[in-house]
């Protein structure tokens, strides 16, 4: 019977938006006023099945799920985009980054440093090869996709360490990847859009100069954990506060504060200055009063940010974008916006 209710949320899942809307007519849940997309119910109801509720995988279960959702339903990089594996520098020796570079688009253009999401300990330049190729292409700009070290087995400040090594190396033309830091975006989602906004206070810390924008989609500045949205979507499928706490303690070193700007860059005293943002938000994501929070905090600092509000969606929705079509929409605002703000062509 089990296997049977797996087959049919899967169908469920796979079923053009318009089926799933009319399959779900009037039977979709709000969470503080804010009711649920058709596909991304199905994409919950699937993982209900597959997860036992309250239960925690092993850190290899949990790295190959997050591979295997993005080779399922997350849609490829375009076939006009040019892939090229490198290496890029961190803080403890090369790591492993992907370059794409759409038709059309020279060398030199301007450029977007991508760090991929996962809770600090999971993903990869291969889970959001297709987001990365998207945005590229979307955008009409390079696409420097990195991988950064993960956790535990590389704790805090390791990944924060890596990205800041990458972004320095890349900046003083240290690598072969030329770019100015006055062309180039820096972005990430969830964990990615947290090593972000860390980025951008260790460079107003440092007084190092700053990228021209940074993209941070669904992501976490608070590790308080204490938001109202962290209380009403805590049982969440995709996303389970439960989770989140067992990502924090694999990333975080026991005795870390975790009111430190580099792990909750809501705290950071150097938001003023920092580049325009845009930040996009899930409603059905414990991580969307995150996302509002720290756009107050950084209007509030001077700084010009867009939202991008998708109030039915859920964490991870971007990377799922073959069963959730509205992840398609979150990556052409996104690459619309960082068009106009890195002046592509």
């Amino acid at each position: 019977m089990h296997k049977l209710r797996l087959a049919l949320a899967l169908a469920r899942v796979l079923m053009p938006d318009g089926i799933k809307r009319a399959l779900y007519s009037g039977r979709l849940p709000q969470v503080d006023g804010r009711r649920i997309d058709a596909s991304a119910q199905a994409v919950c109801d699937l993982v209900q099945l597959v997860r036992a509720p309250g239960a925690m995988p092993s850190l290899q279960e949990s790295r190959a799920q997050i591979e295997m959702m993005a080779a399922k339903f997350d849609r490829p990089t375009p076939a006009t985009v040019r892939k090229e594996d490198i290496t890029l520098p961190g803080a403890a020796g090369p790591q492993p980054a992907r370059v794409y570079t759409p038709a059309g688009v020279a060398d030199d253009a301007p450029a977007l440093l991508y760090l991929h999401g996962g809770g600090w300990v999971q993903g990869s330049i291969d889970s959001h090869d297709g987001l990365c190729g998207k945005l590229a292409d979307w955008a009409g700009i390079r696409v420097i996709s990195y991988d950064y070290r993960l956790a535990p087995e590389h704790k805090f400040p390791a990944g924060a360490d890596d990205v800041l090594a990458c972004y320095r190396a890349l900046v003083s033309g240290e690598t072969p990847v030329r770019i100015d830091a006055s062309r180039l975006a820096v972005g990430g989602d969830s964990a990615g859009a947290n090593l972000t906004a860390a980025l951008m206070h260790d460079l107003g810390a440092g007084g190092m100069p700053l990228p021209a924008a940074q993209l941070l989609i669904y992501p976490a500045v608070d590790a308080r954990l204490e938001s109202q949205s962290m209380q009403s979507l805590k049982d969440q499928p995709l996303l389970p506060v439960v989770r989140i706490h067992w990502y924090l303690d694999q990333y975080l070193p026991e005795t870390q504060d975790r009111l430190d700007p580099r792990v909750s860059p809501l705290f950071s005293p150097y938001l003023k200055g920092q580049p325009p943002a845009m930040i996009v938000a899930a409603g059905h994501d414990p991580l969307w009063d995150d996302g509002q929070t720290y756009v107050t905090a950084l209007r509030d600092a001077g700084v010009p940010v867009e939202m991008a509000e998708f109030e039915g969606q859920v964490h991870a929705f971007a990377s799922l974008t073959k069963v959730i079509p509205q992840g398609n929409d979150a990556l052409r605002r996104s690459a619309a916006w960082l068009r106009k703000t890195l002046g592509a062509a």
